[in-house]
């Protein structure tokens, strides 16, 4: 059996370059951009504004051989184990992004309030957030 991660979609996104994002979705991260891949636009057709969503990504810039780090970059921290932080730098640099789904552009996209990814960041895939909505 062949296994493989499959994006679903990428995202589109004013954050150029790493300094420019905010750590967290809620330190003014920018509205973005969800694009679904032509093959996926079907399990994406009941998404509608005002949802709220959970967003998997592909944090493609991360160091994925990052095991320790300071959190949030403070240097005064002590080292910690990536497995304890939000830290994009990790083995398996999955992130994930709790937003809420703010306009349907049919056939593909959709904007979803502050999204602290790059331009251009792998979406994974897409899940109703439960206990929000």
């Amino acid at each position: 059996m062949k296994e493989e991660l499959r994006f679903v979609g990428v995202i589109h996104s004013e954050l150029k370059m790493l300094q420019d994002c905010p750590k967290q979705e809620h330190e003014n991260a920018p509205v973005a951009t969800i694009e679904i891949f032509d093959d996926f636009i079907n399990a994406a057709k009941d998404l509608k504004p005002r949802d709220s969503i959970i967003l998997f990504t592909w944090l493609h810039k991360a160091d994925r051989s990052t095991l320790k780090t300071k959190p949030r970059n403070n240097i005064t921290l002590p080292l910690t184990g990536v497995f304890s932080t939000r830290s994009p730098d990790r083995p398996n640099p999955i992130g994930i992004h709790f937003v809420r789904l703010v306009e349907v552009e049919p056939p593909n996209s959709f904007k979803v309030s502050g999204l602290e990814v790059l331009d251009n960041t792998p979406l994974v895939d897409i899940k109703p957030d439960l206990w929000r909505d």
